[in-house]
């Protein structure tokens, strides 16, 4: 085991087998608790975070003649496979995380294809497929990668989940509609309203500190899509990708898309919930 290795098991030791203070009340719990949401929560974001400081990082114009986008491809391979080899991802799980980067990838071609041009990578790279740089999937990965290791960390249970099929038939809308708005009108707000209505009851229970605390699961959904949009709104900044209205100067990007990302989230979480030692812990609503 590599001195990386041990660490990050020491401190994922640390962070489940966290050995609680009775004495704990008022502000000093809630101080502790949110300390401790947070450092869970930030080793959640490992493979996110990374990939994310990779971007900030990289200067536009590459690295020793490598271009910025077949850099970041490479170091993005490099985090996913080191998450293997440090067995911070199972097998089973790098291929849910291979799924998302295809769907992913699949929507980059469809939104960046001349007849649509919702948004555009504008520089060269020699990784580029039908004008996508293959890193771009991974910035779904990502999501996936973050939901996995946060299920883990805050030993997360979902109560009156509802039923496999409904949510099935809600992430494939979701999907479509993301391609299908484009001809036949945006649905999205027609689709998030059925998405409330499935997921009113459900409820997620996590643990941050000693006690089990619970939120609303839907709540859970838009929460992670604002970060995600926090994100796409740096990256656009450092001219990763670009949207039409950013060609000429930078602009934040419409606060729209946060419940695209909320809904994108939505698909994910049903993707993850495949694997079985995350439906092991999902309560199914009667």
């Amino acid at each position: 085991m590599t001195t990386t290795s041990r660490h990050l098991s020491r401190l994922d030791g640390w962070l489940l087998d966290i050995a609680p203070q009775a004495d704990l009340h008022g502000v000093p719990r809630f101080l502790v608790e949110f300390l401790f949401f947070g450092l869970k929560q930030a080793r959640a974001c490992l493979f996110a975070g990374l990939f994310f400081l990779a971007i900030f990082i990289t200067p536009r114009t590459g690295v020793m003649g490598i271009p910025r986008y077949d850099l970041l491809l490479v170091i993005a391979l490099a985090i996913q496979m080191a998450m293997i080899g440090l067995r911070l991802e199972t097998v089973t799980e790098f291929k849910a995380i291979c799924l998302f980067h295809i769907v992913g990838f699949a929507l980059e071609v469809f939104k960046t294809s001349a007849s649509i041009q919702s948004w555009a990578y504008p520089d060269f790279a020699w990784t580029k497929l039908m004008g996508v740089p293959l890193f771009a999937g991974f910035m779904y990965a990502a999501i996936g990668s973050y939901i996995i290791q946060a299920w883990r960390l805050l030993d997360i249970r979902i109560q009156h989940h509802p039923p496999y099929w409904m949510a099935a038939l809600l992430a494939l809308a979701i999907y479509a509609n993301f391609f299908t708005h484009h001809y036949i009108g945006d649905y999205r707000w027609y689709i998030a309203a059925v998405a409330i209505g499935l997921y009113a009851r459900a409820t997620v229970l996590f643990r941050a500190y000693d006690r089990d605390r619970k939120m609303p699961f839907i709540l859970s959904f838009i929460l992670i899509g604002f970060f995600v949009w926090l994100a796409e709104n740096i990256s656009t900044f450092f001219s990763v990708w670009r949207y039409p209205n950013q060609i000429g100067i930078w602009s934040i990007v419409h606060l729209g898309k946060w419940s695209s990302w909320t809904l994108m989230v939505i698909m994910t979480f049903t993707i993850v919930a495949s694997l079985k030692h995350i439906r092991a812990t999902i309560h199914i609503a009667k």
